[in-house]
């Protein structure tokens, strides 16, 4: 089969979606990505996939435009000609699936996240709403990240809970993320923020946080790892984060290719946002086995079991971030590790990337059978398990040791 791959931008194909693709590829299968070229369309050539060049606007609101967006997708489809296409993010899954429809192309959705625009009730908000409950009348699947953004469409009526399915985020390699023999402490404990620099991250809150544990004389190191944005009502400036640094609250690394390297010299990673998917950061984090503390929100729940692997703290509250950070903070070595060795078990036991690999074959396969085509994919369903032994003593559910 040709499946097609349509997201809002080739570089977030090659860092979340290259596991699954070269399922598809060693299976037989053809890939066809489509997508904006930001640098890494040739990257995907490289690695077996046919690229068509998407003019996409991902943070455009203009109608006229996005209509002219169903008519590029439709031209798009009719020339590479996919059997089945899956749809990420949010313009992609709106009107990749109204031009898959047009085709009597099947369509796989996968809700990642529900955005800005569910955070807010205002008159983008409606019009997103009306648009994905037309859409989402036509996919053959959605997939989503977490059970409340399932369930908040759902109850809104905004798709057939038929169609729907449960994915762990888009999973982790735990081959490529796992722990390493660093010791568990940091002579100066050192706390991560991996995220995009806008407000709805929670940035603003981990900084007020950040100045009351400096108030409290915690001696730690503050990091900040994510690109700042340029769209001004989401985006902090680089000015504001510039100030912050300059005022000795934060060091900002900027943007890698790898943040392995730098999670590994983290002590404990933190998520303040006000809502996810299920964020890719904390996958890797407990893939690699460190402590979290996150939000007590849709997505970021999904990867802390509060005192088994790290705390939730309550949404926009940099007192109870500050807090938890320094519940972490005083924790000693020992218990530090455990947390860590707990993060590693979740990631094994729920977040494997082969678990959401499997989930696509089957939705493949049931549109291959429908299709008339031979399944390339096993049915059975394998079981995984860790291939380094975990630790025996852990913290148990209620957070005790």
């Amino acid at each position: 089969m040709r499946i097609g791959i349509v997201i809002n931008s080739s570089w977030n194909i090659h860092n979340f979606r290259m596991g699954l693709i070269e399922s598809f590829i060693q299976s037989g299968h053809q890939v066809v990505a489509i997508a904006p070229d930001d640098g890494y369309a040739s990257t995907l050539k490289e690695k077996g996939c046919e690229f068509h060049e998407l003019d996409l606007d991902c943070k455009g609101s203009n109608p006229l435009h996005d209509m002219l967006l169903i008519k590029q997708l439709v031209k798009i489809y009719r020339q590479a000609r996919p059997d089945v296409v899956l749809h990420y993010t949010i313009k992609p899954n709106i009107y990749g699936a109204i031009a898959a429809r047009w085709l009597n192309i099947p369509a796989i959705n996968n809700v990642t996240g529900l955005g800005t625009v569910f955070l807010r009730e205002n008159m983008t908000a409606k019009v997103a709403k009306a648009l994905y409950k037309f859409a989402f009348q036509f996919p053959h699947t959605v997939f989503f990240q977490n059970k409340d953004d399932r369930q908040l469409f759902i109850r809104k009526q905004l798709v057939n809970s038929q169609i729907t399915d449960l994915l762990p985020g888009s999973g982790v390699d735990l081959e490529r993320f796992q722990p390493t023999s660093k010791p568990s402490r940091n002579a100066i404990f050192t706390f991560l923020v991996i995220a995009r620099v806008l407000y709805d991250k929670g940035i603003l809150e981990y900084i007020e946080a950040i100045r009351l544990l400096r108030k409290q004389g915690i001696k730690a190191k503050f990091q900040l790892l994510g690109k700042i944005e340029t769209d001004r009502n989401l985006g902090i400036p680089r000015q504001q984060v510039q100030e912050w640094e300059d005022e000795g609250l934060i060091e900002y690394l900027g943007m890698t290719e790898d943040v392995r390297p730098v999670i590994q010299q983290a002590d404990c990673v933190v998520l303040p946002s006000y809502r996810e998917g299920t964020p890719r950061t904390l996958l890797e984090a407990a893939g690699m086995g460190k402590p979290i503390i996150a939000t007590d929100v849709a997505g970021c729940r999904e990867t802390v079991e509060h005192g088994f692997n790290g705390w939730l703290c309550e949404v926009r509250n940099p007192q109870d971030l500050a807090i938890k950070m320094k519940k972490m903070f005083v924790m000693n070595e020992r218990n530090l590790r455990i947390m860590g060795a707990n993060s590693r078990k979740l990631a094994v036991t729920k977040f494997d990337e082969r678990i959401v690999i499997q989930k696509y074959e089957r939705a493949v396969n049931r549109i291959a059978e429908r299709k008339g085509t031979s399944l390339p994919f096993p049915v059975s369903t394998p079981t995984f398990t860790e291939q380094k032994p975990i630790p025996i003593y852990a913290y148990a559910r209620n957070g005790t040791p």
